[in-house]
């Protein structure tokens, strides 16, 4: 079956595809950015990568007529403070372009809805399967609540809480109840249901089989990890409160922690486990979830992660547009240092950041993380996806991968956290020789007195940077 597949780059994407492409289906990715676009392992005559951006009805044309199913995984939740509005009209632009094609199915991966007071969120969510469901193909909607698997942002952020904070005083939402799905059982369900006639124009709610509290969950969490966690829910904390608690604690971004405070306190518990018995499918409970999770991260085997979207930061751009990085009217520190190991030497580069840290003077690199923090940036938390692998449109801290090519020994990252301007930084091995640069291209009259007064310290910080990375 010729399948579309959207959101290829984004968490469930990523995992997706090797799943369908497994089955032996031919899929074409749509995809914002081909630059972020990296499976050299997959590629043949079954993988076909086309441009498209759902905001911009005119790339739509560059899918395919003939494609007979697809699979629309597409969410701005933490791009924009008007998300829903964008939502809409990429499900609107999506479902006309579609109408034109001989697509029989379209699979939607949305929300579980089963309160008449909603979230913003999840009223978006329900919005965008309303929209969907106008096309002429048959759409198969389905609706999980929270998700557990190494990388979803729901268990980064219950592992950054639990791992962080002995003692939690937490918000009154952590008594709701939700119905936690591993993610091995959504890719499960979500390539269930292609092509299965009896999952046409109908939803299904998906989850394992426990109802907990957040509470639980993250109690449960401890227990796992073999940590003692005591946790006192507060009736006072405001929902802007209880956002700005999870933004400095966790990894993740305010306007998506905002997001996530709002839904969090609407329960999310599946009307039925109807799906699970139509396609027998034995979903995993909370525990065992968390074991699987937890085993990924410790063999440095994450298949995707949330950080590694780009709406993880508050820019939103395309790797092209940043990857020739400007020599004109910029500020540039370039340091060169001998090395007598280059594989050893970009063995190192290819490792930095993350828990492996800065190799010089990281403690500083976490001040600047912590300050870009109070700021609204997006801080260090994040870390990075593996230990000891990068490809292109990675997180690394406040970095963001343009370029991470081995064969040309060259790395390149672009800042994401908060600067009066645009910053780079590249490490590159030519001649026995490591060439670490630092480029900045300031905005304005801030811009240059921010580079100024950070000069110092870069002289500090980046020399002693390239003689540890040097080998």
């Amino acid at each position: 079956m010729k399948i579309l597949l959207t959101g290829a780059t984004g968490y469930i994407g990523k995992r997706l595809l090797p799943v369908l492409l497994e089955h032996g289906h031919e899929v074409v990715c749509a995809v914002r950015d081909p630059e972020r676009f990296q499976y050299p392992k997959l590629q043949g005559d079954r993988l076909q990568v086309v441009q498209a951006d759902c905001l911009d009805a005119k790339t739509l044309e560059n899918i395919p007529d003939d494609i007979q199913a697809a699979y629309y995984l597409i969410h701005s939740m933490s791009v924009s403070g008007e998300y829903s509005s964008m939502e809409l009209q990429c499900a609107k632009n999506f479902r006309e372009r579609l109408d034109e094609t001989s697509a029989q199915q379209v699979i939607y991966l949305g929300g579980i809805y089963n309160e008449s007071k909603l979230s913003k969120h999840l009223s978006s969510r329900l919005d965008v399967e309303n929209e969907l469901a106008k096309g002429q193909y048959a759409l198969t909607a389905l609706r999980a609540g929270i998700i557990i698997g190494s990388g979803s942002a729901s268990f980064e952020i219950i592992r950054d809480l639990v791992e962080k904070l002995p003692v939690m005083i937490a918000p009154k939402w952590l008594m709701t109840k939700c119905q936690p799905i591993g993610i091995v059982n959504v890719l499960e369900f979500l390539s269930g249901v292609l092509g299965v006639k009896e999952t046409y124009h109908r939803n299904f709610d998906i989850g394992g089989p426990d109802i907990l509290t957040y509470k639980q969950m993250l109690l449960e969490y401890g227990r796992n990890r073999g940590l003692k966690r005591w946790i006192f829910t507060v009736p006072v904390m405001t929902p802007r409160l209880s956002s700005y608690w999870l933004y400095f604690v966790t990894s993740t971004s305010y306007k998506l922690a905002s997001a996530l405070v709002q839904s969090m306190k609407v329960e999310v518990v599946c009307r039925n486990d109807e799906l699970s018995k139509l396609l027998n499918i034995k979903t995993l409970n909370y525990g065992e979830s968390l074991t699987r999770a937890l085993d990924k991260i410790q063999h440095d085997a994450v298949q995707s992660s949330w950080k590694d979207a780009f709406s993880s930061g508050d820019l939103n751009y395309h790797i092209s547009e940043h990857i020739q990085v400007p020599e004109h009217g910029c500020f540039v520190d370039r340091r060169v240092h001998p090395i007598t190991n280059a594989s050893q030497t970009m063995e190192k580069v290819w490792s930095i950041g993350g828990e492996q840290g800065w190799y010089y003077a990281t403690w500083l690199w976490r001040v600047r993380g912590f300050l870009d923090k109070l700021v609204g940036g997006v801080g260090l938390r994040r870390g990075r996806t593996h230990q000891h692998d990068i490809r292109n449109g990675d997180a690394v801290d406040f970095w963001r991968v343009l370029l991470a090519d081995k064969k040309s020994r060259r790395l390149l990252l672009y800042a994401e956290m908060k600067v009066p301007g645009d910053a780079w930084l590249e490490f590159r091995v030519d001649d026995n020789q490591l060439i670490q640069t630092a480029t900045f291209r300031a905005k304005g009259l801030l811009g240059r007195a921010y580079w100024y007064a950070v000069y110092p310290f870069h002289g500090f910080i980046f020399n002693g940077l390239i003689g540890k990375l040097s080998v």
